[in-house]
């Protein structure tokens, strides 16, 4: 995917200005001061907005930097509502439906088509298929990278397909749907599909400073990049979605109760 017309440098600035203030608003929120981290977030969504509206760029790279605007609101929606009154089991799905639902209100505001952004029939299994192979060695690595203590006392058939549904309905869908379909798709259509595809992979890495590990930071950013290039090859986000809702069910749902640490 090349990109339409070459690039000014204030529209570089504008992009890369945007990647720093949403990494280091992650890292205040994650390692410094949650409050400072929400402040943050917000001024950072306000700026990107003020800018596109003041300054005159290309369709491209608006769209680029509304696209990473959903980001910050993306740490404000999981950070700053009131979520504490809803029980522990429902709070993962009604976090990930709240980003869902902003991705579906740009989409719509847009007039972006689902098909367009990777909702496609054609080759579903294979697809699948492909994301479920995937998916396990994916789920393996990361869980001996986290060591993730098991959810509950004993392992059950019900917790593992509510963890399914969640990972895969709710989790990987936003996410997906997020960092591929949106921020890769935009920035690969302003700056080539290289570029869109590294710098979403960051991005998708700078959201998981919240797990506090360099490891883990890494295992994202290169899985990302896997990620990435399954949307890029297969112009579908249906291998991407199965590997990291199937990765991210192994991860919580299964080997916690094989393994012990």
């Amino acid at each position: 995917m090349a990109r339409s017309r070459s690039i000014s440098k204030w529209e570089w600035l504008l992009i890369i200005g945007i990647f720093i203030a949403i990494s280091l608003t992650e890292y205040i929120f994650a390692y410094l001061d949650v409050r400072i981290g929400i402040v943050l977030a917000l001024f950072t969504a306000l700026g990107i907005y003020f800018v596109i509206s003041v300054k005159e760029m290309s369709v491209q790279v608006v769209d680029s930097a509304e696209c990473l605007a959903l980001v910050p609101i993306y740490i404000l929606f999981t950070s700053s509502l009131p979520w504490f009154f809803l029980n522990q089991a429902y709070l993962l799905p009604c976090v990930y439906a709240a980003i869902i639902g902003l991705c579906f209100y740009y989409i719509y505001e847009k007039k972006l088509s689902f098909e367009e952004l990777g909702f496609k029939k054609e080759k579903f299994l294979k697809y699948a298929l492909l994301g479920i192979v995937i998916a396990v060695p994916f789920g393996t690595i990361e869980y001996f990278i986290l060591g993730i203590a098991p959810a509950f006392p004993t392992f059950s058939f019900g917790h593992l397909f509510r963890d399914f549904v969640y990972m895969i309905f709710f989790v990987a869908l936003g996410e997906e749907l997020l960092f591929r379909a949106l921020i890769q798709r935009s920035l690969s259509h302003a700056f080539g599909t290289t570029i869109g595809l590294v710098s979403a992979s960051f991005m998708f890495a700078v959201m998981h400073l919240t797990w506090r590990s360099t490891p883990e930071l890494v295992f994202v950013f290169f899985g990302g990049l896997v990620l990435g290039y399954l949307y890029y090859k297969t112009g579908s986000l249906t291998a991407p979605i199965v590997v990291h809702g199937i990765g991210n069910t192994v991860l919580v749902g299964v080997l916690p109760y094989t393994f012990s640490f």
